[in-house]
């Protein structure tokens, strides 16, 4: 029995090491995947779902075997916290502070030692219990470890510090002691920038990367949100909406789509609380965008119509690409082509007159690039493959997206290719596309090649197609 079964002895489910330092378990933790981690315990241990239910409490075996299905999800940080204790997941893996079955961490003395993660604020200054001020990180060779454990007693992942400033470490180490009086507008701006940060990196690392730092800082701001004075909290929500908004995305990107539904949701609810108007018209445009995962056409053009309405103070650049997704609503449910085109023409005017210098920094991604990306897709679906296929190969050409943005449109181009009876091109592309989305890991880039795959199934026999499955087999 290991050391870690050894302090579990009176836990019910106590999931292997092989199963815990396993890269898809720790893949899943990083990104609070829960029906992945409920999936693994299952298969890999052979425990029932009622097994896991009573191990994780207050949970029933048809809402374990909801998890694993995706219907439902999980959220709230006490329900992550039973996950954690009912399977014997490090609290570190997953995000949380050290869980009470893990005892102290080795080596090191909680009585004295700063990097116990107590910190306390004495005159304004941040110290550790033997003393240690927060001021001391700023000598030569100091390192913000102390602060990352720290953190990780506010629900603060510890890859949330990931390329902090050290001067910044000491006023979020104070907010976690009293946020009350020390979580203010500088620390918001820490929060914004961090999801900068987290958006930059995600085109380059993958979705599965980003949501580590992502969930951390939502998770942050939402304990934080309870303390705070009412005007802060209005500002830390809004932040906290744009990160929800994100983390939807990100969840949509590994094709999660209960999570994603659920982060939606909250960003709505927060923009709401936050009296932001603005984020609320645009996640109905987010929502119009998740439809299309769907392919439900109907839901598609409503909330992008929904989305137009003037109460929502929206810039112009998120006006354009509203109705650049009513149009594509507007091909899916098969409106004449040149209604489609003529809403395409309109959308582009708008962008051409929006602003550099917009108040709102939302949709500030959608310039002319991404509007001819999306008018390719909507040709696909008006039945126009051909135009879609050359106006793809235009924009990935011009080398202005990300890697992960090259294999997603790369499958786009393939399933036009496709289409318009080009099954050697069109197999060749998404090959290419195949080895973006395994490296990336992107659920959705796969999925329209699964689509793909089966639009050249009648030329299956042709040598390109075959090199091509076998590519989307081995991703």
């Amino acid at each position: 029995m290991d050391e870690r079964e050894t302090r579990r002895s009176g836990y019910p489910l106590t999931i292997p090491d092989t199963l815990l330092q396993s890269e898809a378990m720790q893949q899943a933790c990083f990104a609070r995947d829960f029906r992945e981690i409920f999936r693994l315990v299952n298969r890999r241990t052979g425990s029932s779902h009622a097994a896991m239910a009573a191990a994780i409490g207050k949970m029933t075996s048809s809402r374990v075997s909801d998890i694993i299905r995706g219907v439902r999800g999980i959220r709230g940080r006490a329900v992550i916290e039973r996950v954690a204790d009912g399977f014997g997941i490090p609290g570190e893996m997953i995000g949380l502070p050290r869980r009470p079955w893990e005892g102290s961490p080795e080596n090191i003395d909680e009585t004295t030692d700063a990097c116990t993660g107590v910190w306390t604020v004495v005159d304004s200054e941040v110290k550790s219990q033997d003393g240690t001020s927060a001021a001391a990180l700023d000598a030569p060779g100091a390192t913000a470890l102390p602060f990352r454990r720290a953190l990780l007693k506010g629900g603060i992942a510890a890859a949330a510090m990931t390329g902090a400033d050290l001067e910044e470490v000491p006023h979020v180490a104070a907010a976690l002691e009293d946020a009350h009086r020390y979580l203010d507008g500088p620390l918001i701006d820490f929060f914004r920038k961090q999801l900068e940060v987290a958006k930059h990196d995600d085109g380059a690392l993958g979705s599965r990367k980003s949501l580590p730092l992502v969930l951390g800082l939502l998770n942050a701001m939402g304990e934080w949100a309870r303390d705070v004075k009412p005007t802060v909290r209005r500002e830390l929500l809004s932040v906290g909406a744009d990160g929800a908004e994100f983390a939807g995305w990100l969840y949509r990107d590994i094709q999660q789509p209960a999570t994603a539904v659920f982060w939606y949701n909250q960003a709505v609810e927060w923009a709401q609380e936050a009296n932001d108007p603005a984020m609320q018209g645009y996640m109905l445009l987010k929502k119009s965008q998740m439809a299309y995962d769907d392919g439900d056409a109907g839901r598609i053009l409503t909330l992008a119509q929904a989305g137009q309405h003037e109460r929502w103070q929206l810039p112009t650049r998120v006006q354009a690409e509203l109705l650049q997704q009513e149009a594509l609503g507007c091909a899916m449910i098969g409106e004449p082509f040149s209604l489609v085109e003529q809403k395409l023409g309109t959308a582009c005017e708008l962008l051409a007159h929006a602003a550099d210098t917009e108040p709102s920094d939302l949709g500030a991604y959608f310039n002319e690039h991404t509007l001819l990306l999306r008018n390719a897709v909507t040709y696909t679906e008006a039945g126009k493959p051909g135009l879609a296929a050359d106006l793809f190969g235009k924009m990935i050409s011009a080398g202005a997206l990300s890697r992960r943005d090259v294999g997603f449109f790369n499958a786009r181009r393939s399933a036009a290719l496709a289409l318009s009876g080009e099954p050697d091109e069109a197999a060749r592309i998404g090959s290419a596309s195949a080895k973006v989305a395994r490296a990336m890991k992107s659920e959705r880039t796969m999925r329209v090649l699964d689509e793909v795959a089966q639009t050249l199934s009648r030329w299956r026999s042709r040598p390109v197609v075959r090199e091509f499955r076998e590519a989307l087999r081995a991703a």
